[in-house]
């Protein structure tokens, strides 16, 4: 897909995540909104999936190891063609398939279940473990909260895959600055993010992550880096697209009443529209 055509596609997944939370009326939609860029490059260009066959041995998996940004995800999903997208409004309600968190038993295209933070990324390079193992071709992809990676199981993970030297595992670190309680450098300083990869073994990129040329750049270093896995610091802004969002830690985790929803849809438009 043309650069173009990926940032069109982006603007339309931030949409879909401001009607699921707004419709769900919960949800996150920070991180969600600063991490679409990545979404859309990864499902639309980089990774090896086929919708029709959501369970394909040979794809790509990727892991949303910061699993509350599930409706930048299932929003993903949906304009990829796994399931409608009129089912984003579904997003937390009674009965429907599109939980709070990722559920890999009940929602199509979710390799795993996650939620609670740090896990994912274990899981990532288990995933890429047993690829080499079976001497397969797929590639493994894990999303990161930069206020996710205080947690010290990340930096176990992160010393095995390291030490594994496994080239089909790429990380992605969604580093907006903020989190639940604020900027992750007052909360629980983890900077410098970049050394502290490369302390175990990884190739880093550091990289615009809302810049979809810069997003093109980095992915095909990491798939072209072999001896050790990659880890892509994409410096991203929270909320973005929205203008009362952005950079806002007060919509890393509510929902927009119906004068916000109206004003964020209109943001995003004028986005599209000067595209």
């Amino acid at each position: 897909m043309e650069i173009l055509d990926l940032k069109k596609q982006a603007v339309e997944i931030r949409k879909g995540i401001i009607e699921a939370v707004h419709s769900a009326k919960c949800g996150h939609p920070g991180g969600s909104l600063s991490a679409a860029d990545i979404f859309t490059y990864l499902y639309f260009e980089e990774m090896n999936i086929n919708p029709a066959n959501p369970k394909a041995s040979d794809r790509d998996r990727f892991v949303l190891s910061k699993g509350h940004v599930a409706p930048g995800l299932y929003s993903t999903l949906a304009h990829r063609g796994y399931f409608p997208v009129e089912d984003l409004k579904t997003l937390r309600h009674t009965g429907s398939y599109l939980q709070g968190h990722p559920d890999m038993k009940h929602i199509p295209g979710v390799d795993m279940s996650s939620g609670s933070l740090g896990q994912g990324f274990s899981v990532a390079t288990g995933m890429a473990l047993a690829g080499k193992l079976d001497n397969k071709e797929y590639r493994v992809y894990t999303l990161l909260g930069d206020g996710e990676i205080e947690e010290g199981q990340i930096w176990e993970a992160a010393m095995f895959a390291g030490f594994r030297k496994l080239d089909n595992l790429c990380v992605i670190v969604d580093n907006n600055n903020l989190q639940i309680d604020g900027s992750i450098d007052e909360v629980c300083s983890p900077y410098p993010i970049d050394k502290k990869f490369e302390a175990f073994n990884f190739h880093v990129i550091n990289v615009e992550g809302n810049s979809m040329e810069a997003l093109a750049e980095a992915f095909a270093v990491a798939r072209a880096t072999k001896g050790m896995p990659t880890a892509i610091i994409a410096h991203t802004i929270k909320g973005k697209g929205v203008s009362y969002m952005e950079n806002n830690v007060d919509w890393h985790g509510k929902a927009p009443n119906d004068e916000e929803y109206a004003i964020a849809m209109v943001d995003l438009e004028k986005v599209g529209e000067a595209l």
